[in-house]
This record gives structure tokens, C-alpha cells and sequence, in this order.
């Protein structure tokens, strides 16, 4: 077998910290999750970089804020073959990369042949890495949708409930993980070839919120947590929340029916959970799980009814959506003290922390730590983390236009193309349990975690916090500073 370690980076599109059950859910069936408290370690305080899919996942697989090369919408992929990608770097350094499952990083016009040695995309098993437009798109039924639809107050919830089974929506989530058994049967027929780097990326918990038997009926809807209060009844808080939350129409909603949605979200989650224990008892099977090392998190969260408001926004940052799952199991020759950490940590760090658990040097100038360390038991590891999105006035092409009112979507794209404060830049910054977001155009907040948990009170303008936000000022100063840009690899001709 391989000397180096091979790599299984497990993840969900849409999952919030607080949808596990070892992180306090008593409604969550996470087994599978929980057990990597067994023999490595779960990060409490760990943040994406940007709470919407491509910006964060750009983010995480480079180790460069969104800010550092422009990527601060969904439309603004990799475009160039001279963008850093740990999926390159790891192909550049003999390992078989093999990528399953959602883009959001490379356009779909363009082949992936430069980062990865095999894709599969979800919607077929056929290896599709020389292919251009092979984005991975949920499957469904659509129809002509009509007013009486849009009135409807469920219409902009994205809620669905029970799926009869997974043969239709939910479906490329099976494929993918039949894709990632397959490949993992097959190189259990080669161990001894290039080591592996298992890039599996699924939709689950991604509304609309809809999951099958027996996940659906496995959430005891008595136990799911209290949901956050309306943003309506909350003072200085971000317009574009007030924006999405009076377009929604779930004002009229009862607690019963935001439960049901919550407890078919944590529904999806269990499934996710199993579907991850499918990959690891695969790796036991074959002699592979004790030399791998596996990366379970999500590239962002969700806020499922907190605030009124589901789905998730680009520049807003509660916990609900900016605080992800960031779980890692290390290969056995690696020092590890089990257990949750409240170390902060970003998604960032990723690349940085595979480098050096593959005795790697990265070919780039990126701004992410390795979390090693904190495997051992250090519950130090950054001053701060930070979480950014918006645009400046006039930034049409950062607005996401194209969606009218026959999208469940149109209550948040309708407000980013506002040129009101609602779509604007921010910044959040955490240092210790503190949160702090600077607003370009608008009022910032402040919120104390340790007194205000749901971050319910903005406590910006309070005297006592004075001479916190100033310190809060001078590290994003710093933070700016060091990461606005960096100089690319190589020199033009003259």
C-alpha cells in the first residue's frame, strides 16, 4: 500500500454547525459523524468564507479569501487554468484525484482535465473529465407555474416534506456515492498505485427540503430546536434580511409548520450521515480507512426558518449560515487528541492543512494554516476568522439577475439587485466570542456570544464595546492588508 496517505473530502452543500447531534441537537441522527469524536476531532467554531456556494467552495479549494482574485458571486468561476487548486496541486504531485459530484468551481464550459484524473457528475457513472457542460443540476419535474402558485405562502419556502422514495429528487446523491464505492472496489484492486484524493461533493441538506423514508421519519419532531424570532421584530440588522424576510410570505406560518420544515432539513442531514458511513465501512472493507485521511464539512449553512427566512444570504453572516461542521479523522501515524474543539478555524485552512499531511509544498501563495497542530490538542490556532460578501454600488455583474418571480429564489436575488444598502459589502470578523460585521453601506453590528447566542441583540452602539470595536478595526486593517492581493506565480514577457 501507498506510503502517503490518501485524502476523502466528504461534503454537503448547505449544512449548519448545529445540525449535528454532538453539537447539541437532540433531534439530529448523526451516528456516523458523532463517532469521529472516537478518533479525531470536531470543530465548534469553524466558518466558511463566504455563505453562498461558489465564493466559499473558489475559497476552500485554494486557501485565497473571495475577496483576494474577485470571486464573490455565483456567476464569477475559475475561469483560467493559472488559478491556484489544491485538486491541481495534488494531481501535480502524484495523486489519482478523483472529483464527484457538484461544480460550483469551474465553469461549465470548460473540462476538467487539469484537476482531476476522473469526474462523475451524479446525473450518469461515465467518467465525464474531458467533457464541458456537465454541470450538477438536481433532477426534477417542472411545470408552468402560475399566480395562484406565487400566492401560495409555501411557494417561496422550499419546503416539499416526504419524498416517496430516492428515485427522483435526491437521486444524483446516490449516484454519487455509488461512483465513490465504485471507484474505491476498483482500487482496492491496485493499492500499491498512486495514493488517492477522493473529492465527493453532494447537494444534501441544499433545500428545497424534502428527504425519503426511513430518514423522514426518524427526526422526532418533539426535539427540534427552538427556531430564532422573526427578523422583523429585531432592530439594526441588515436590510437585506428585512428584504427577503417581507418577500418570503411566511408571516403566517405556525411553529408546527416551521417544525416540519426544520425536522425534514435534519431528515436530509441523517441521510448525508448515512451516506458518509457507507464511504467509510468501504474504506474498512478494503484496507484503506486506517491510511486515509477524511474532511467532512460544508461549504455553507442554512438558516431553515430562523428570522423567517429560509435558504441562505451572500453578505449576512449569523451562525445559522456563516458556522459549518468541520470534522476531521486523520490517518493512524498522525498524533490526535479526540474530541470537539473550540479552536476557531475557516474553511480555508483546507488546502493548507492537506499539504502538510501529505509532506506537500503548495506551488502558491495562499493565506490558510495548517490544522495539524490542533489535532494533537492545541485549542489555539487563529486570533480570529472572518466571513465577507456584497458588492459596491453599480456592481451589476455581482447582482445574479436573471431569476423573476417563478423562482424560489426570487425573494433574495430580487432584493440583491436592489441599489439600496440591502446587497452591499461586509465583513464579519469573530475574536474569541465575539462578533463583529463592518458594513460598507450600512449600520455595523456587534454581537456578545457568550451573553446573546442567537445573536438577537446588535450591541454596536453600546458604550462598553467602544474600545472592542476599535480593536475589531485595527485587525481587519491587518487583515486587508495582507490578503487584499497577491503577485501570481511566474513572470510575463516584457
Amino acid at each position: 500500500m501507498s506510503q502517503k496517505p490518501n485524502i476523502v473530502l466528504f461534503v454537503a452543500d448547505q449544512m449548519r454547525c448545529d445540525s449535528l447531534h454532538h453539537m447539541g441537537n437532540e433531534a439530529s441522527v448523526t451516528p456516523n459523524l458523532d463517532n469521529i469524536l472516537e478518533e479525531g476531532i470536531s470543530f465548534e467554531n469553524a466558518y466558511c468564507q463566504n455563505p453562498v456556494c461558489v465564493p466559499s467552495r473558489c475559497s476552500f479549494l485554494t486557501g485565497l479569501y473571495p475577496h483576494t482574485t474577485g470571486h464573490r458571486t455565483m456567476h464569477y468561476l475559475q475561469r483560467h487554468e493559472d488559478e491556484p487548486n489544491i485538486l491541481k496541486e495534488m494531481k501535480d504531485n502524484g495523486y489519482e484525484v478523483i472529483w464527484i459530484g457538484r461544480n460550483d468551481v469551474v465553469p461549465g464550459d470548460k473540462a476538467k482535465t487539469i484537476y482531476c484524473d476522473e469526474y462523475y457528475d451524479g446525473v450518469s457513472f461515465e467518467n465525464k473529465r474531458d467533457s464541458t457542460n456537465n454541470q450538477f443540476t438536481p433532477q426534477g419535474t417542472s411545470r408552468e407555474i402560475t399566480e395562484e402558485d406565487i400566492k401560495d405562502d409555501n411557494f417561496y419556502s422550499f419546503y416539499i416534506g416526504k419524498l416517496k422514495d430516492g428515485n427522483g429528487y435526491g437521486k444524483q446523491d446516490w449516484n454519487c456515492i455509488q461512483s465513490a464505492l465504485e471507484y474505491i472496489d476498483r482500487k482496492s484492486q491496485n493499492p500499491d498505485s498512486k495514493p488517492f484524493f477522493l473529492y465527493c461533493t453532494i447537494s444534501f441538506p441544499h433545500p428545497p427540503y424534502a428527504c425519503e423514508d426511513p430518514w423522514y421519519s426518524m427526526i422526532d419532531r418533539s426535539l427540534v430546536p427552538t427556531r430564532r424570532p422573526s427578523i422583523a421584530t429585531l432592530k439594526d440588522r441588515a436590510s437585506m434580511l428585512y428584504g427577503i424576510e417581507s418577500k418570503q410570505n411566511l408571516q403566517n406560518w405556525s411553529e408546527e409548520r416551521f417544525t416540519e420544515l426544520r425536522a425534514t432539513y435534519l431528515a436530509m442531514v441523517s441521510r448525508f450521515d448515512h451516506q458518509f458511513g457507507m464511504i467509510c465501512d468501504k474504506l474498512k472493507e478494503h484496507d484503506f480507512y486506517d491510511n486515509t485521511n477524511i474532511f467532512v464539512y460544508s461549504d455553507h449553512g442554512d438558516y431553515t426558518g430562523d428570522y423567517n427566512i429560509t435558504e441562505k444570504v451572500q453578505n449576512c453572516f449569523e451562525n445559522p449560515i456563516s458556522n459549518i461542521p468541520l470534522l476531521i479523522k486523520p490517518s493512524k501515524h498522525f498524533e490526535v487528541k479526540p474530541r470537539k474543539t473550540k479552536a476557531l478555524a475557516e474553511l480555508l485552512d483546507l488546502p493548507a492543512t492537506i499539504a502538510d499531511m501529505c509532506n506537500i509544498e503548495l506551488s502558491y501563495t495562499q493565506f490558510g494554516k495548517s490544522l495539524v497542530h490542533v489535532l494533537s490538542g492545541d485549542e489555539e490556532h487563529k486570533d480570529a476568522v472572518f466571513c465577507e460578501g456584497g458588492r459596491i454600488h453599480g456592481e451589476v455583474q455581482a447582482m445574479e439577475k436573471g431569476h423573476g418571480p417563478t423562482s424560489p429564489y426570487w425573494p433574495r436575488l430580487s432584493t440583491q439587485s436592489s441599489e439600496g444598502p440591502e446587497h452591499t459589502k461586509a465583513l464579519m470578523c469573530r475574536m474569541g466570542n465575539l462578533k463583529y460585521t463592518i458594513r460598507l453601506y450600512e449600520k455595523d453590528e456587534l454581537y456578545d456570544l457568550e451573553k446573546d447566542p442567537l445573536e438577537l441583540n446588535n450591541v454596536v452602539d453600546l458604550p462598553e464595546y467602544q474600545d472592542i470595536i476599535m480593536k475589531f478595526k485595527e485587525r481587519i486593517l491587518y487583515y486587508y492588508m495582507e490578503t487584499a492581493d497577491f503577485v501570481p506565480q511566474g513572470r510575463d514577457q516584457r
